[in-house]
């Protein structure tokens, strides 16, 4: 009997034990990775009638992953923001800029303008093909302007790219338990070894708030889009209108995209591209009308199905200085706007 009873103590001894290690693993392995965390304070402007203004500040996270100042982040936390500020975890704060953006996989790159502030680390980007449902993450972000909070869970699904319906038809999407909030967006998501293995995008909510299904950009997509290819930033956020809209609209063709926002000093904003002005639903969809419907780029029309990507290697692969023409809808009338790349 007594030794029945200490073998009952050993186990629960080993497994206290092998609680606490795993607590202070997760302790200690968020504690190396927070460094590399940035906290993103953004500002754009909002067209409330053709001469009126105003600017919006914006909230989000990113990840530095590269010595000379390179950081991850989502698309829609910076694509037409005019202004972009770092703010590390020891205070210290950088500008930035967007060099490379993938809307349709909700991931951008920028790039520290004025150096790496002292006191950071660098993040290492993972293989996340290598991470499996069931796996236990952690993220690190700014819920609710909740600087460097860390949230954990584990990997529930994996969505491959045009698996999911909405926008982000390129992505490759984790779908996680661990708590993501207005704020988190664009923050990294870690495996247990310290390495970036996701970029946050979005969460599904009938509620407004967290409900257990949050949705994290792969790494390899990153790498991808934004590393091997490097993407062409454009500043400007679109609508793409097809279908019953299209008609509703009165497009000279099946689809358009309609341009809602621009940020100032963008190739979209030096070629003249006018954003929406006046919001509007029409069913579930909602948008700012007003602006540019772009109808085609470098000869390329968006009438055609799956055109995006066609237009999107085009401009990547256009050499320095070479021209663009968009051909838009403006109050009903075909426009052709030019720049240079």
């Amino acid at each position: 009997m007594n030794i029945r009873l200490l073998f009952i103590a050993l186990a629960v001894l080993v497994a206290g034990h092998g609680m606490k290690v795993e607590a202070a693993s997760l302790k200690s392995v968020f504690k190396r990775a927070k460094p590399s965390v940035v906290v993103l304070m953004t500002e754009e402007t909002i067209q409330l009638s053709d001469r009126e203004e105003v600017s919006a500040p914006g909230l989000g996270s990113g990840v530095l992953i590269s010595k000379d100042g390179k950081i991850l982040t989502a698309a829609h936390v910076v694509q037409t923001a005019d202004d972009i500020v770092a703010v590390f975890h020891n205070g210290k704060s950088a500008p930035a800029k967007v060099i490379a953006s993938e809307p349709v996989a909700d991931i951008a790159l920028l790039q520290l303008t004025k150096g790496v502030p002292k006191g950071t680390a660098v993040a290492k980007v993972g293989d996340s093909n290598k991470v499996a449902t069931g796996d236990e993450i952690f993220i690190i972000g700014a819920p609710y302007g909740l600087s460097y909070t860390l949230t954990a869970g584990h990997i529930s699904a994996r969505h491959k790219p045009n698996t999911m319906t909405g926008t982000f038809s390129l992505a490759e999407f984790f779908q996680t338990d661990a708590a993501v909030n207005e704020g988190n967006s664009g923050g990294p998501m870690f495996n247990m070894r310290g390495e970036v293995v996701g970029i946050v995008s979005h969460i599904i909510t009938k509620s407004g708030g967290f409900e257990g299904l949050g949705f994290i950009v792969s790494s390899n997509t990153a790498k991808e889009l934004l590393l091997d290819r490097k993407s062409f930033w454009g500043g400007m956020a679109g609508y793409l209108l097809d279908g019953t809209l299209a008609g509703i609209f009165n497009l000279p063709q099946k689809r358009g995209v309609l341009v809602q926002q621009v940020a100032k000093g963008s190739p979209s904003a030096l070629i003249g591209l006018k954003g929406g002005i006046i919001e509007a639903q029409i069913g579930n969809d909602q948008f700012l009308v007003g602006g540019d419907i772009i109808l085609g780029v470098n000869g390329i029309s968006f009438a055609a199905r799956d055109v995006y990507l066609k237009i999107k290697r085009r401009l990547n692969d256009l050499p320095k200085g070479s021209k663009i023409t968009i051909t838009v809808l403006r109050a009903g009338v075909k426009k052709k706007l030019m720049t240079t790349k």
